[in-house]
C-alpha cells in the first residue's frame, strides 16, 4: 500500500485518502481475511471470552482452546458458579492466568449487578477486571456493532506503515486521531476485521513497524520468568489437588526461595488456598487487587466481604467505499488479533 503521511492536511485525513485506505483494506479482506470462530457470532458472552483470551495471546493458540472452553462453560451464570479448578484446567496452554480468574469475577459481576448480560457502554465495561481501553472498545464494536474508537498491536502497525512511514517513536495518541478519522462508522465491526488482519500481515511481510512506536517493548524470556514458575505452580496442584509446600516446591523444580514467594502472591492473588499444612486450587473466594488489563490483580465485586485469609506460614529456607462497500456480516464478531 502506497504511503498516506503526504494526504494529511493539519493533522487530517483528506477524504480521498480516507477512501483510497478504506478501499485497499477491504480489498485485501474480502481477499484474504481470515476465518475465525468467534467472527461467527455475535453473542456478547462468546466475543468475551474471544476477548479476554487474545489478550496477548497468538490467535492460533487462541483457535484451539476457544470452543472447548465455550462448551465446558456456556453461559455467564455457568462461568460464574464454576470451580476455579475447572476454569484453570480449561485455560491451560493459553499463559498469563489472571485472565482466567478475570473472566470468572467478570461473569460474578455480571450475574450479581447487570442480570448475566454484558453492558455495551464502554465506560462501564472499563469498570471490570481484566478490561482496559483496548478491550472496551474491541467488545464494544465486535459484540454490539459500535464505532468505538481503539487501538491494540495490529491497528498500531497499521497506522504506523501507512501515516508514519520512516518516524520513529510515535505515540498512540499520534495514531488514535487517525484511527477515529478512518472509522468506517456504518460497519465498525468488519473495518475492524479489516484493519486487524491486514496488520497480521504487515507483521509477517514486512520489518514490524510496531518497533518504531514509542510503546514497543521486547517481552522477557519465558524460561525461568516468574510467570512460568506460576504456571507450573498451578498446573502441579492441577494435576494433584493438594500439596504440601515441600511437595508442591519439589514438583516445581524450580528455587525454593522464588517458588515459595510465589505461592504467597498466589494465594493473595486468590488462586490457591491454604489449609493447614496443604495448598490447593481455590474454591472460589476472591482476593483484593487493583483492575486493568493483565498484568495487575483485579477487584472483589461480592456484597459481602469474604472473611480475612490465614497468614501463611511456608516453610523450606523461607519463605464506505461506495465503490467497494464492506463485506456484509452483520453475525460476525471478532476480537483483536495478535
Amino acid at each position: 500500500m502506497e504511503p498516506f503521511a503526504e494526504t494529511l492536511e493539519a493533522g487530517r485525513v483528506t477524504p480521498a485518502a480516507v477512501h483510497r485506505f478504506r478501499r485497499h483494506l477491504y480489498r485485501f479482506f474480502h481477499d484474504q481475511g481470515r476465518q475465525l470462530l468467534w467472527r461467527d457470532t455475535t453473542d456478547p458472552y462468546h466475543i468475551l471470552v474471544s476477548e479476554i483470551m487474545l489478550q496477548q495471546t497468538q490467535v492460533e493458540r487462541v483457535a484451539l482452546k476457544y470452543e472447548p472452553f465455550i462448551n465446558a462453560f456456556p453461559d455467564i451464570p455457568s462461568l460464574a458458579r464454576a470451580p476455579l479448578r475447572d476454569i484453570m484446567a480449561a485455560w491451560q496452554g493459553l499463559g498469563y492466568n489472571r485472565r482466567a480468574l478475570a473472566l470468572q469475577r467478570i461473569a460474578r459481576r455480571l450475574v450479581a449487578e447487570f442480570d448475566g448480560s454484558l453492558p455495551d457502554s464502554v465506560e462501564t465495561l472499563r469498570t471490570f477486571p481484566g478490561i482496559g481501553e483496548a478491550t472496551a472498545g474491541a467488545l464494544a464494536a465486535f459484540a454490539f456493532n459500535q464505532p468505538a474508537v481503539f487501538i491494540e498491536t495490529n491497528i498500531r502497525r497499521v497506522f504506523l506503515h501507512c501515516f508514519f512511514a520512516g518516524q520513529s517513536g510515535v505515540r498512540d495518541r499520534e495514531i488514535l486521531p487517525l484511527v477515529d478519522q478512518t472509522l468506517d462508522r456504518l460497519q465498525p465491526r468488519p473495518w475492524y476485521y479489516a484493519l486487524m488482519d491486514y496488520g497480521a500481515m504487515l507483521k509477517r511481510a514486512a520489518p514490524n513497524p510496531n518497533r518504531r512506536s514509542a510503546h514497543h517493548q521486547r517481552q522477557a524470556p519465558f524460561a525461568d520468568s516468574d510467570r512460568q514458575i506460576r504456571g507450573l505452580i498451578l498446573k502441579a496442584l492441577l494435576r494433584s489437588p493438594t500439596l504440601s509446600v515441600e511437595e508442591l516446591v519439589k514438583a516445581v523444580g524450580k528455587s525454593p526461595e522464588r517458588t515459595t514467594g510465589l505461592i504467597c502472591t498466589l494465594i493473595k492473588e486468590g488462586f490457591l488456598e491454604q489449609e493447614g499444612a496443604h495448598l490447593r486450587i481455590a474454591s472460589g473466594a476472591e482476593a483484593p487487587g487493583g483492575d486493568g488489563d493483565p498484568g495487575g490483580g483485579f477487584p472483589v465485586y461480592v456484597r459481602t466481604p469474604p472473611p480475612p485469609a490465614p497468614v501463611v506460614a511456608l516453610s523450606l529456607s523461607r519463605l464506505e467505499d461506495p465503490d467497494f462497500p464492506a463485506p456484509s456480516a452483520p453475525d460476525r464478531a471478532a476480537a483483536p488479533q495478535k
